[in-house]
């Protein structure tokens, strides 16, 4: 079974998922996007106009579109717009250049879900067991440019923990909901 990424509230969309909707067509139109993500046309096109995503190219919107979209959308839950846009370029130097990427949006949400799959077997805390987790996921990637290694397996791991933060926080805020009702 494929591991997902809650992208939205509604859905969970894998990598799979993401690349069954581009089988048959070379880009998404606003509407499918919105319909995948969850996200209203005003949010996406404030995204653009922000710069924390590209512009779609004839009004299409890529597979790499999409992966960016759920990414910084779970991300967003617990880090701020500007640190979420510092760690994707951190990876990726300028978000609006492809040219200067060390990994394509789709194949590190690949790797985020991953990750999320199988960190779930280790206790997060332990930093040498998540430590070689990343190695392992990494293990098909291929270096680009000198250090781009290592500058993707800090931003996974500060990724998958921040993922981890969010969902402690939201056991914390239902566990004081739960004790307001007693």
């Amino acid at each position: 079974m494929e591991e997902l990424i809650d992208g939205t509230e509604t859905k969970n969309i894998g990598l799979e998922s993401l690349k069954s909707f581009f089988s048959v067509t070379s880009g998404l139109t606003l509407s499918q996007v919105k319909e995948i993500t969850g996200m209203s046309s005003p949010s996406i096109q404030n995204w653009i106009n922000r710069g924390w995503l590209p512009s779609p190219v004839a009004k299409k919107y890529s597979i790499n579109h999409i992966a960016r979209i759920l990414i910084i959308k779970k991300l967003k839950s617990i880090l701020s717009f500007d640190r979420i846009t510092f760690l994707l370029s951190y990876i990726n130097g300028d978000l609006d250049d492809t040219s200067d990427d060390i990994i394509e949006e789709a194949k590190l949400y690949e790797y985020i879900c991953h990750l999320k799959s199988a960190v779930k077997e280790i206790s997060i805390m332990d930093n040498d067991e998540l430590d070689t987790t990343i190695e392992k996921c990494l293990s098909d990637y291929n270096e680009t440019t000198p250090g781009a290694y290592k500058r993707l397996f800090k931003a996974l791991k500060i990724i998958i923990l921040a993922f981890y933060s969010s969902s402690i926080k939201n056991l914390c805020l239902e566990m004081i909901e739960n004790i307001k009702e007693e």
